[in-house]
């Protein structure tokens, strides 16, 4: 595993907020949701739809991109705990991961109640559910 952080793409999702993707870093995971994770049934509407379009592809089958934690910032990539709860297990990149050793069965939703999927997630930030973006979500 590379412990260089490499941006791979940025992509603006409203005025405030942007969607980075990222390659290599230390392989750090969140064992706990974050305090304005997405992944947080109370912190609907504080990321705009747009960020939730632009990654949709974490939630797809095989997917080879992790839904990363948002406070951890583009030098120290963190994967969600959320994603790793209840949006993962389809991502051939993190099922490596378990496998790998990188995660352990120590992530918690701390009390938290979170969306259920990805696409329960999208939607319930603003994004329509016919939105094609979502039709291979699982």
């Amino acid at each position: 595993m590379s412990y260089i952080t490499t941006i791979l793409q940025t992509r603006q999702a409203g005025p405030d907020h942007q969607v980075v993707t990222v390659q290599g870093g230390h392989g750090s995971y969140r064992r706990e949701p974050c305090a304005d994770c997405p992944w947080k049934v109370s912190s609907n509407g504080i990321f705009p739809p747009e960020a939730f379009r632009h990654s949709a592809s974490t939630a797809y089958d095989m997917a080879t991109h992790e839904f990363g934690c948002h406070q951890s910032g583009n030098t120290r990539p963190a994967t969600c705990a959320g994603f790793l709860l209840n949006g993962a297990m389809h991502s051939m990149a993190v099922r490596i991961g378990f496998l790998k050793g990188r995660y352990q069965d120590d992530v918690t939703d701390g009390g938290h109640e979170l969306h259920q999927s990805y696409r329960d997630m999208a939607i319930a930030n603003g994004v329509d559910q016919d939105d094609p973006v979502l039709k291979p979500c699982r």
